[in-house]
């Protein structure tokens, strides 16, 4: 049977990374134990870091707030913080997957199986998230874009942990759109999502535009050119129609089980015409 260590401390935590290198580190573990069901991983030991109060929760740091890793999709979704600043988010953990996992899975895990269908990443990714990484000997930060290389790789060293996620407020926004579409109405691994925040003028002008696509590509995607196409414009259909053209070309989604890579690609630009009715509600 696999040692599970339950570290309180991050000092406590790498003692035991130092002490045997193939200790596996989890949080909720709903994907770390399918893969050691499935005999994917086989670490001598785990170390669960649900009790380090360091990673856990979510705290206003003024211009931006802390999500720690550890934090759970239904603790996020209960928390009035995230809701009111980071909407988009909330309505992607809404919709991800079931409320047993949503109970146990955590962010950082969402972010670290590096998924191209994870439920969080287009949000953050059109949020801008910086991702913190510690270590016993520095603490650092890189974009979520950055630190996602591909499914399931991410830029984290040997000792090192994603301690937790930082987002900018921004208040701006006034359209927050978040949807995926999948197999089934619940449970469903995404087939193609979209997260969206968008800045409209008085006049009902495009002034700022971020726009993150998920299960379309190995990593999120965000288009330069797509958000571009939409600045200074109304938010109205034909317009929308117009540049879900551009979408199509911008992703590079595959066949699998799930879908094709043309059906992906077309759901992909059908999903920005769903601005226009997510602008009126705003």
């Amino acid at each position: 049977m696999t040692q599970v260590l339950l570290p309180r401390a991050l000092d406590e935590l790498w003692d035991f990374l130092e002490e045997d290198p193939n200790t596996a580190v989890y949080s909720g573990g709903t994907d770390l134990l399918v893969n050691l069901r499935g005999g994917r991983i086989n670490p001598s030991r785990l170390a669960c870091l649900e009790r380090i109060e360091e990673i856990r929760g979510v705290r206003d740091a003024g211009a931006a707030v802390f999500i720690g890793a550890a934090t759970t999709h239904t603790h996020l979704l209960e928390n009035s913080l995230v809701s009111s600043e980071f909407p988009v988010l909330t309505k992607a953990i809404r919709v991800l997957a079931s409320p047993a996992i949503r109970n146990m899975g955590t962010i950082g895990g969402n972010i670290v199986n590096a998924s191209p269908a994870g439920d969080t990443l287009p949000p953050l990714y059109a949020l801008d998230a910086e991702v913190e990484i510690v270590s016993r000997k520095e603490a650092k930060r890189m974009p979520v874009s950055d630190f996602i290389v591909g499914p399931g790789r991410v830029r984290l060293g040997a000792n090192e942990i994603v301690k937790g996620v930082w987002i900018r407020k921004a208040p701006e926004f006034n359209v927050r759109h978040f949807e995926k579409v999948g197999l089934r109405k619940s449970q469903a691994c995404a087939v193609a999502s979209l997260a969206a925040a968008l800045s409209l003028s008085e006049g009902g002008k495009i002034e700022r535009a971020r726009l993150a696509w998920g299960s379309v590509g190995p990593t999120v995607v965000r288009s330069a050119e797509v958000e571009e196409a939409l600045l200074g414009r109304e938010l109205e259909i034909q317009m929308l129609a117009e540049v879900a053209r551009l979408v199509e070309r911008a992703v590079s989604p595959i066949d699998d089980v799930r879908a094709s890579a043309q059906y992906r690609r077309i759901v992909a630009g059908r999903l920005l015409l769903r601005l226009a009715e997510s602008g009126c509600k705003n």
